[in-house]
């Protein structure tokens, strides 16, 4: 059921009592008049019955005829009913009827107690007159009867009606002012309530730094400062809830780790960055979602499930099943609210792809390394047992195994002189000195450097570059990042063919350009072409004599100079380096 306003309920009970009051006084009021009216016509009914009683009595033995004529004279002056009776009971005079068609009246309690020598009252219903009237007998004095004088009611109740009309216009007019009495003091009790109602609702959106106003009755100023107090301490709570809320939101937002909070349903409570970033979830939109709803990861689910299963903490490895492959380390303990009791779990993720590939890096680094140092000493030391078997003993079969033994040394050589460089270039990295200078020099002195080579194979090494080209730069590496992709472009080009090595400026970057036109390398050798190690064609590399090394060290040359190095490549159409770089005026950015 709808509550009504105070107003309304006080209202109606207010008006309520008033008008039950004014219906209570009127009642007493009018029966008190009533009986007031009654009274005061019995008392002047008993004058003019004695009155007459007096004047009669001398004259009461006297015929019938005469008291009736005399009953009619005295009943008009008087403006009342007279009758007059013997002790009989016998009528014998009337101012209104014929005392012969009157019956006998010695029955009548009024003549009875004015027999007995005292005043007699009566109300009844006139069987003559057919009207309630009222009598009063009176004895006549030394005479054997009574005088009767009667009024009907209606003479007494006519003004008694008019001053209950008025009485009744005084109650209406009475009764609309205290209405409008109660209404006001229903509105005057009800404001400060209201009031209290508008500020509890300005509480409850937050406001509560505005106040309530302390008036009205003792008990409102009460309820007010109370409310005051209360908003206060409201306040000083939110404000401490909300501080350690933001500190716990810039905590979970900041962990590089993952934290996933799910209850004892499997429904998300919590889901910081991190974890909706690794797991491609928008932590906004799923939270109180169930689980299986938003994620689609068995290896994660069975985890979580083990979490809550389990009630202490559990440690686990999951894959993530995307492009690649996304390792993922997962912690899981119990969450546990206020009192203790368990309401879920709590998993804290950890991204180690890239520590697993690190390892697989490393594993294959460690095997091509041991693979690419095994064939030059198994080289070396087939043909130094050669040797030791007797080949000595022929000059033409000891030159040819010497000459072998010194070009694996060389090549033994040329793949730790390069593991050196590359591990050099990885230590200094970002404390690599850098100056801003000219780049056609360091371009011409990287063509200079390969064109022996080049004129063996009959290649032709254009340079093509603005003088006025600057960087910011390592001018000795970035010639030999130069030279290594110079010499991977003339290693790789048929003979007689052309070479392209160009630098030109673009936008605020420095570009630097070795084009070929040898046989291409196919798109799937694209992504791992500057790994250490890796070889397209590997028969043909080492036959070419090249380390694996040499791509690997431009790629950190250029990193090193907070740049990038790109390849693009067609089969049969020859290849394109790209070495983008800063330039002079521009800010280098970690690598």
């Amino acid at each position: 059921m709808r509550s009504r306003r105070l107003v309304w309920q006080l209202f109606p009970s207010l008006l309520g009592i008033t008008l039950m009051a004014l219906l209570a006084m009127s009642w007493y009021f009018s029966r008190e008049l009533r009986e007031f009216y009654y009274a005061q016509a019995a008392i002047d009914l008993t004058a003019r019955a004695r009155l007459v009683a007096q004047q009669v009595a001398a004259d009461f033995d006297a015929s019938a005829a005469q008291l009736d004529a005399l009953s009619k004279r005295l009943g008009e002056a008087a403006a009342a009913r007279l009758t007059l009776i013997r002790a009989s009971g016998e009528v014998v005079g009337d101012s209104r009827e014929n005392p012969a068609r009157m019956e006998n009246h010695a029955d009548r309690p009024e003549v009875l107690t004015a027999l007995s020598g005292t005043a007699g009252i009566a109300v009844r219903f006139s069987q003559t007159l057919q009207k309630d009237m009222l009598y009063v007998a009176a004895p006549v004095p030394g005479a054997a009867g009574v005088v009767r004088a009667a009024l009907p009611l209606t003479a007494i109740d006519a003004p008694l009606r008019r001053m209950q009309g008025r009485l009744a216009v005084a109650g209406l007019v009475v009764a609309l002012a205290t209405a409008l009495l109660s209404l006001a003091l229903g509105r005057r009790l009800s404001r400060p309530l209201e009031e209290m109602r508008r500020g509890a609702e300005r509480f409850a959106e937050g406001h509560l730094e505005q106040h309530l106003s302390v008036g009205g009755s003792e008990e409102v100023g009460a309820l007010a400062e109370a409310m005051n107090r209360m908003a206060g301490q409201l306040d000083e709570r939110l404000r401490v809830v909300l501080r350690q809320r933001n500190e716990q939101e810039a905590v979970l937002t900041s962990m590089v780790e993952g934290v996933l909070a799910v209850d004892s349903d499997e429904r998300i409570l919590r889901l910081n960055r991190a974890a909706g970033h690794l797991l491609g979830l928008a932590p906004q939109e799923v939270q109180g979602r169930p689980l299986q709803e938003v994620l689609r990861k068995a290896d994660l689910q069975r985890f979580i499930a083990r979490a809550l299963a389990s009630g202490e903490p559990v440690e686990g490895d999951i894959v993530l099943p995307e492009p690649g492959g996304r390792f993922l380390q997962a912690h899981g303990t119990p969450l546990r609210g206020a009192q203790g009791q368990e309401i879920g779990a709590l998993v804290v993720l950890n991204d180690i792809t890239r520590l697993r590939r690190l390892e697989n890096v490393r594993r294959d680094f460690v095997a091509n390394v041991s693979h690419e140092l095994k064939t030059p000493i198994t080289a070396i030391k087939g043909s130094a047992e050669t040797l030791l078997d007797g080949a000595m003993d022929e000059p033409d079969a000891a030159r040819r195994f010497v000459e072998i033994i010194a070009k694996q040394s060389d090549r033994l050589n040329a793949i730790i002189n390069d593991l050196l460089v590359l591990s050099r270039i990885e230590q200094e990295g970002e404390g690599l000195p850098l100056e801003v200078g000219p780049l056609f020099p360091v371009l011409e002195a990287a063509r200079q450097a390969c064109q022996h080579s080049a004129r063996a194979k009959e290649l032709r090494i254009d340079l093509d570059a603005p003088r006025d080209l600057r960087a910011r730069m390592n001018s000795p590496l970035l010639e030999q990042a130069l030279v290594n992709l110079l010499a991977n472009a003339i290693n790789y080009s048929e003979f007689a063919g052309h070479i392209v090595l160009a630098g030109l400026r673009d936008g605020d970057r420095v570009k630097i350009r070795v084009r070929d036109r040898g046989c291409g390398i196919e798109k799937k050798h694209l992504p791992r072409l500057f790994e250490r190690f890796y070889r397209v064609d590997k028969a043909r590399s080492r036959k070419l004599g090249g380390t694996g090394l040499g791509l690997a060290i431009v790629k950190h040359i250029v990193q090193a100079h907070g740049g990038t190095v790109t390849v693009e490549s067609t089969p049969g159409q020859g290849s394109v380096f790209t070495i983008d770089l800063p330039s002079a005026g521009s800010v280098i950015r970690d690598p």
